[in-house]
């Protein structure tokens, strides 16, 4: 269990002020000057060596992604960091806390970041529908911006640094980071085909990096206390401290940070209180966001709670929104709804995903009321596979995903309802 001595975000629920007072009593803006001086080649070298991989997802060695930008760019032009603060995934609503209570921590981070990588402004791209967030994240721009902090000679550090917030309008497809650079640059929010990648041909066509808010708030503490204290924490591959999301069935829902690999059965236990009527009482956890397959309940029992851990039981940590179904919960129904959510997000422009995903959740309503034969469990299964894969970006998984953990634990609960319709129009 994590110590309170290596939290980084020791304000995640607001107990003190998010200002820029507050912030610096924390830790915050410590010494930042200095890490500057160290050069941009010791800051990419630190984030490598402390294993960070990047808390959106997909889980990227931050500091390796921050390497490919050019050192230089021959044509004089500037580069871009884009800070991904959408953070549409169901379950989650980690980035969101830590914008709201904890802002200076991202700033710092997008000045420490920002120089790594020789960008010339940052821009936050933060979901419309956080209206607190941004107002936050705009106050203490502002208060950086009138200490020095950031803007022309940024720490005194000779660097120049822009930040900008820039409001999405609730797209989910805008988390993926080309569909957020479309959106950013006033287009349509649609994936882009790569290569080329962002670090070449980003935004308004300049090297470009896009992060998430918890890769980048992290970086500053990773720096000042060491890689080696990050890396010292977790387990291999799988370093650092997390924030971990956990809603549903529990007796108290909370957003944590916690080390890297708990077992998942621990993390509910100590913070959520366990599972509404006790653990045996559990049915199925999401681990990591609605768009990672479903575990049940034999699984969970032993589980780790990092990358390569849930990648091995066929899930993944993804955002570590960590839902959890107990036995009350018709798991067929939850399953339906998060396919009509695909349904409802997918931006259109790849065949697989724009059919694709109208067809699983038509097929799952039917599957749901049992009025289907046995044979269409196989057929939508070959369907999610022809999704699963062929599409410009992961939306096409993330839809395939929750079904196929479905049909993969819970196959006989689909099975039964088939039969029972047939048992009941028999009847009738």
């Amino acid at each position: 269990m994590l110590q309170d001595k290596d939290r980084i975000f020791t304000n995640l629920y607001g107990f003190q002020s998010f200002g820029l007072k507050a912030a610096k009593a924390r830790g915050d803006w410590d010494g930042t000057k200095a890490l500057l001086e160290k050069g941009k080649d010791w800051i990419i070298s630190e984030m490598k060596d402390s294993g960070l991989r990047g808390r959106g997802g997909a889980g990227f060695p931050t500091g390796l992604k921050w390497s490919f930008m050019p050192k230089e760019n021959p044509d004089g032009g500037p580069s871009y960091l884009v800070v991904n603060a959408d953070e549409g995934e169901p379950g989650t609503c980690k980035d969101r806390e830590i914008m709201r209570h904890d802002p200076h921590k991202l700033i710092e981070g997008c000045l420490i970041a920002g120089f790594a990588m020789n960008a010339s402004a940052a821009y936050i791209y933060i979901r419309g529908e956080f209206h607190e967030e941004a107002d936050a994240l705009e106050v203490a721009i502002e208060e950086a911006y009138a200490d020095g902090l950031i803007g022309k000679n940024a720490c005194k550090s000779g660097y120049d640094l822009d930040v900008y917030v820039h409001r999405g309008a609730g797209a989910y497809i805008c988390g993926e980071e080309t569909a957020l650079i479309e959106s950013l640059e006033g287009k349509k929010g649609q994936p882009r085909l790569k290569p080329p990648f962002p670090a070449n041909v980003g935004v308004w066509g300049r090297p470009t990096t896009v992060n998430n808010v918890e890769s980048i708030a992290v970086a500053p503490t990773i720096l000042r206390r060491g890689a080696s204290w990050f890396s010292g924490l977790g387990r291999p591959n799988n370093t650092g401290t997390k924030l971990f999301c956990i809603s549903g069935h529990v007796n108290n829902p909370c957003n944590v940070e916690e080390e890297m690999g708990i077992p998942l059965k621990e993390l509910i236990e100590k913070h959520c209180g366990g599972v509404r009527g006790g653990w045996d009482n559990l049915m199925a956890v999401i681990p990591g966001g609605s768009s990672v397959p479903v575990l049940p309940k034999d699984i969970c029992d032993t589980v780790l709670m990092d990358f390569d851990s849930l990648r091995d039981v066929q899930s993944g940590l993804g955002t570590a929104a960590v839902i959890v179904m107990d036995k009350s919960t018709d798991i067929v129904r939850a399953i339906t709804r998060l396919s009509a959510f695909y349904k409802h997000e997918s931006c259109g422009q790849c065949t697989p995903c724009r059919e694709g995903t109208g067809w699983m959740w038509r097929m799952m309503e039917r599957l749901c009321a049992g009025n289907a034969e046995l044979e269409e469990i196989d057929m939508l299964l070959d369907v999610s596979k022809k999704i699963e894969g062929h599409t410009i970006c992961a939306l096409g998984d993330a839809a395939a995903w929750p079904i196929q953990g479905l049909m993969r634990h819970f196959r006989g609960e689909v099975e039964q309802r088939i039969a029972d319709y047939k048992s009941r129009v028999a009847a009738e």
